[in-house]
């Protein structure tokens, strides 16, 4: 299975640092502290029922081809991006960005640009990710078309399979600092 590092080796740095008008290493370092941030209230949000119906049935909406075959920026909703953030964290956000922005090298306002640019991108590695679980489990099992079982438990397991495999490439705090900084702030999306 892909972790989160097989994602953060796909993103066009030089792309997205022309995007927020920073360095590239500057926009790798902000990207490898937003996405486990993402990824973790993705997974706390799982983490209740209905949470974890509405974040399935978002991933379901998103198709794969954002993130297959090389990431074009130019191609991600970035007002999609705002909902799922907003979704995500909702009236925490705020605590969030700012919380993010801290860490970085750029303050809250690269982080509040950043994290709707990088929203989409996640939720096309998850359905990416969850068809390609669908399919493995039908060839095991002979059964059942790829994108069946996207259950939010298999979505609650892939997320934190996904953040066990964070932080090898980058060399900055890796996803258990970014994650123990945020604390009490994950699990405040909408339901």
């Amino acid at each position: 299975m892909a972790g989160l590092d097989d994602l953060l080796q796909q993103i066009p740095y030089d792309s997205l640092a022309g995007q927020l008008g920073v360095d590239p290493g500057t926009a790798r370092q902000l990207t490898e502290q937003a996405l486990p941030a993402l990824m973790a209230g993705m997974g706390a949000n799982a983490g209740d029922p209905a949470g974890a119906a509405s974040l399935a049935s978002a991933v379901q909406q998103h198709s794969p081809d954002l993130v297959t075959g090389g990431i074009d920026l130019s191609q991600v909703d970035v007002a999609d991006g705002e909902k799922i953030v907003g979704h995500v964290f909702g009236e925490k956000t705020p605590q969030v960005v700012s919380a993010l922005g801290s860490q970085g090298g750029g303050g809250g306002d690269l982080m509040r640009r950043l994290l709707p640019l990088l929203a989409p991108l996640v939720m096309s590695f998850l359905s990416q990710q969850m068809a390609g679980r669908s399919a493995d489990a039908g060839t095991a099992a002979g059964a059942g078309p790829a994108g069946s079982g996207t259950t939010g438990s298999g979505l609650e397991d892939l997320l934190g399979g996904l953040l066990g495999g964070a932080g090898g490439t980058g060399g900055g705090g890796g996803a258990g600092s970014i994650l123990d900084m945020l604390g009490g702030l994950l699990g405040g999306g909408k339901r």
